[in-house]
């Protein structure tokens, strides 16, 4: 069977034994593969693993419970190996670049943050904002709709507007919230959304991100922020 990587921890972890339990169904118990002075924390990996939403929460549940104790570098969901043996391979080959990460992410936590757009509030900015727009609008209400043409060139211009829109607001959601992060990635690619943003953050420093985000959402009121956090430091491990 294979071997699932729930991360890896600095120092010698013991007695995971059955207290511990991660993916699987029924689940599977968690157990440390010692080596040298880091550990990885496995479990078997089922036949079918799939990103069922027991699971993800097992996954993260599991990284938790080891970091009260040690440092760990965690692994996304899915990371298999193909035995115990090779874990330990691996963790020996590059320990000191497992080192060198655990040392910038310890006591380090991310925030995602995925903004989309409230679109009547966006329509109705889109078409303050561009007076041509407006005056086709006008022009098609007061002909009974317009022609079945005029209605589909205004709504081509109208989602080039939206879109162009996404774009400029993309951008302004990254410069006013970076500041208040230590690093700034592209989060995890989602359907729904224009803009997913992951921020590393110490630990206890999540306030001014979550100021500021609360700070755009009142002065921007088109703009929808979904803060997701604190996480494991996902995006900011290096494979």
């Amino acid at each position: 069977m294979s071997t699932y990587v729930y991360g890896i921890a600095r120092g010698e972890v013991t007695d995971l034994g059955d207290r511990l339990l991660g993916i699987g169904d029924p689940p599977l118990p968690v157990r440390a593969l010692n080596e040298g002075d880091l550990a990885a924390i496995v479990s078997d990996c089922p036949p079918e693993l799939k990103p069922r939403r027991r699971d993800l929460l097992a996954h993260q549940h599991v990284l938790a419970e080891v970091s009260d104790s040690h440092p760990v570098l965690p692994m996304r969901f899915g990371s298999v190996s193909s035995s115990d043996e090779d874990v330990r391979g691996v963790l020996a080959e590059h320990a000191d670049r497992y080192h060198d990460q655990l040392n910038r992410l310890t006591d380090r936590v991310e925030y995602n943050i995925k903004a989309v757009h409230d679109e009547n509030a966006v329509l109705h900015h889109v078409l303050a904002e561009e007076p041509e727009l407006r005056a086709m609008a006008e022009a098609n209400r007061a002909a009974g709709g317009g022609t079945y043409e005029e209605r589909v060139r205004f709504g081509e211009l109208v989602a080039g507007a939206v879109r162009a829109r996404e774009v400029r607001d993309a951008k302004l959601v990254e410069e006013a919230l970076a500041p208040a992060a230590e690093e700034v990635r592209p989060g995890p690619e989602s359907g729904g959304w224009f803009l997913s943003l992951s921020l590393l953050l110490g630990k206890d420093a999540a306030d001014p991100l979550l100021t500021a985000a609360a700070d755009l959402e009142k002065t921007h009121p088109w703009l929808k922020l979904r803060v997701n956090g604190p996480l494991p430091p996902y995006s900011f491990v290096e494979s």
